[in-house]
């Protein structure tokens, strides 16, 4: 059947990590296309790489007739979801979120076909329907189901109850309620039966589920993904350090492809089933290949180059191979402005000189020698490169030739110490 192989080929992909009644959702989605979504919270202007995963998971229903709906949190990011939050989420103001609800809106559209029938994917926004509640009904309608006794006992929950320096506000606490009532206004409109959203979100989705139920004694479903866990433990988020952005004005496409180039050889099958459309037998074949051939590289230049076209199209494939070529091969064909502002972005660290520093100023003013005497001592020892090539005159001044653009000038020491030098 084929909604049982995409139930069975998610799983085969990673991309479940919890799933309510499998058997009664397979059941619903045999009797004909089902409408899903999931729901985002607009806490920056900018969604990150852990957004990607549940995306991808709708354009896979999407792909076999399924509707999904994105639910941009225009109210609940007024709130701020507690979620294994160790500290309460910073309060943003209403402007900034209608700015970058806009934003978003943009990215999301990379991801969903929005101009596809009957399963068209739609963006709705829940200040629709908060934006006109009235608090007492919420209250007598709503939060009468909701036991506090089985609140305060969700994991996400009871670790800020716990904690020593850091409690909960009745603001935060009150996040799964609405989050529960935007499932159940959802189902009431658009006849959604299944929420999907990061492992994190398994509180919140059960709850929505439970009062679907209550209100309209109907059964719907939940379907959790795995989380994008950084290089320190901590999930990828909005609010985190280390974010790895959609918008190539915070996070340049050369760092997005070297994101994923830069994953272990043990992870790098598991995520191209989880961020490709790639077959699992392409998949197995490519693992065989770089197996056979032990090149262990080739399969996370396929993984980038998927998910780095995906975002940011062929131009940012492209660009961000370019890069590569210049600061690994030591190649400065075809390099092009934007790619040195790429690189200024957030390529390699780079220092602003005034243009009457010397070669051995320039290596202290970029860090890559402690002081002037060791500055002489590595240009003195074929150590230094400008514009990657050897400089072997301690008292050489930088001529107009070596301005690119006339504005950089790479600097580096042995092969892998880069400063960029902007003029």
């Amino acid at each position: 059947m084929l909604y049982e192989k995409l139930i069975n080929e998610l799983k085969e992909r990673k991309s479940v990590a919890q799933l309510t009644d499998e058997k009664g959702l397979l059941k619903c989605m045999l009797r004909g296309s089902i409408v899903l979504y999931c729901g985002f919270d607009i806490t920056a202007d900018s969604l990150h790489i852990g957004h990607i995963l549940p995306l991808l998971s709708l354009k896979r229903f999407q792909l076999l007739g399924h509707k999904p709906i994105v639910l941009l949190g225009e109210a609940t990011s007024l709130i701020g979801d507690p979620s294994f939050k160790t500290t309460e989420r910073k309060f943003n103001n209403v402007e900034d979120i209608i700015l970058w609800r806009k934003c978003i809106s943009k990215q999301i559209s990379f991801f969903l076909d929005f101009n596809h029938g009957t399963n068209s994917a739609e963006i709705v926004n829940n200040k629709d329907w908060f934006g006109k509640i009235n608090l007492l009904k919420f209250l007598r309608d709503v939060g009468k189901h909701f036991s506090v006794n089985r609140m305060i006992n969700r994991e996400s929950v009871k670790r800020r109850i716990l904690s020593n320096n850091q409690g909960i506000s009745f603001t935060e606490f009150s996040y799964n309620l609405l989050q529960a009532y935007d499932f159940s206004v959802l189902y009431k409109k658009y006849a959604v039966v299944l929420q999907i959203g990061g492992s994190d979100q398994w509180g919140n989705i059960a709850s929505g589920i439970f009062l679907t139920h209550r209100l309209f004694n109907k059964k719907v479903f939940g379907l959790t993904l795995p989380l994008l866990i950084q290089d320190n433990g901590i999930k990828f988020g909005k609010t985190e350090t280390g974010t790895i952005w959609l918008d190539p004005k915070k996070t340049s496409p050369y760092k997005f492809y070297q994101f994923w180039i830069n994953r272990s050889d043990e992870e790098v099958f598991n995520l191209l089933k989880m961020f490709t459309f790639l077959t699992i037998e392409d998949i197995k074949n490519i693992e065989k290949e770089s197996i056979r051939n032990h090149d262990f590289y080739f399969p996370k230049r396929i993984l980038a180059d998927n998910i780095t076209g995906l975002v940011h199209g062929e131009k940012g494939v492209s660009a961000a191979k370019r890069i590569s070529s210049f600061l690994f091969s030591q190649s400065l064909d075809n390099l092009i402005l934007s790619d040195f502002k790429q690189l200024k972005q957030d390529g390699i660290p780079f220092v602003k000189l005034l243009g009457n520093e010397d070669l051995q100023q320039a290596l202290v003013n970029s860090i890559l020698a402690p002081s002037r005497g060791q500055a002489r001592n590595m240009i003195s020892s074929n150590a230094i490169y400008i514009n990657n090539y050897v400089q072997r005159d301690i008292k050489y001044f930088f001529k107009d030739s070596d301005k690119i653009f006339g504005k950089f000038t790479l600097l580096r020491r042995g092969k892998k110490n880069h400063c960029l030098l902007c003029w």
